[in-house]
Order: C-alpha cells, then structure tokens, then sequence
C-alpha cells in the first residue's frame, strides 16, 4: 500500500522559488524582490520609560525635517511615521559615485498598558530625537456593585 501525503501549495513554490522571475508573489507576502541593489529601509527606533504619572518616548529620527513628522495617539496607541525627502542636486561636470542617503517613509506603532490623556501629551524635536512626554489618564477606580 502507497503512502498518500497531502502536497502543500506553499511549500511546492518554496522548492522552486526563483527571486528574479516571481516578484509577484513576492509582491503579494508584502516582500520586495531583489533588484541587483541593497536598498536601506529607514527605520524609527525608540527608547520607552513609564514613571507614575507618564510615559516618556525618545525616538531616533535622524535627518528628518519636524514638518515631516506626524505624531497620533488614540486611547493606549501611539504612531509615529516620518518622511524623508531628497534633496535636488544639480551637477554638470560631475556624476553620482555613491548615494547611500534614503528617501522615504518610516513608520512605528505601539500600545501601551494605559490609556494616554492626548489633551496634555507634548512633543518636541533636537538633534534627531523627537521626545514625547505622554501622561496617563486618570483612570477611574473600579466600582464594585450590589448584588440585589
């Protein structure tokens, strides 16, 4: 008697996997396809503190405009994305050797373990460093109830 096995699709594709033919299947796991250049991803990376009374995030956004930086906080979520744009460079007797400089958009998003009073939240930007100071809010005591 033959041993039946199920065939997997995925794992059928992975055998053959072929980086340079199949970018639409890349495309579609959210994944880029390697086009001959390493391409850097610009990428926010934070420090997080919680006293008490609030929370404190330093954000490393280096060679970023202020203007370009958007902050939301809703209930517990904090999202900050960053665009970086670059600059115009006209040159007439030289050519491009090397440019490592990323342009784009970086995104970072978390929650934390209460609830930030957005009313009183407050950001400020030096030297590549947003801070964020984010107070929480006044969480109401449990109320216990009677049971009739």
């Amino acid at each position: 008697m033959a041993n039946l096995m199920q065939l997997n699709p995925l794992f059928s594709r992975l055998t053959r996997f072929d980086p340079f033919r199949d970018e639409d299947w890349l495309r579609s796991l959210g994944m880029r396809p390697f086009n001959g250049e390493l391409e850097t991803v610009p990428q926010i990376r934070i420090d997080l503190t919680e006293s008490d009374k609030e929370y404190t995030v330093k954000a490393e956004i280096p060679g970023v405009a202020k203007e370009d930086i958007n902050v939301e906080v809703e209930g517990n979520r904090v999202c900050i994305s960053a665009e970086t744009k670059q600059e115009k460079t006209e040159t007439k007797d030289e050519k491009v050797i090397c440019s490592e400089r990323s342009i784009g958009s970086s995104y970072r998003s978390f929650s934390l373990d209460s609830e930030v009073d957005d009313a009183k939240a407050e950001a400020s930007y030096e030297n590549g460093v947003l801070e964020l100071k984010l107070p929480k809010k006044a969480s109401s005591a449990a109320k216990q109830l009677k049971i009739k």
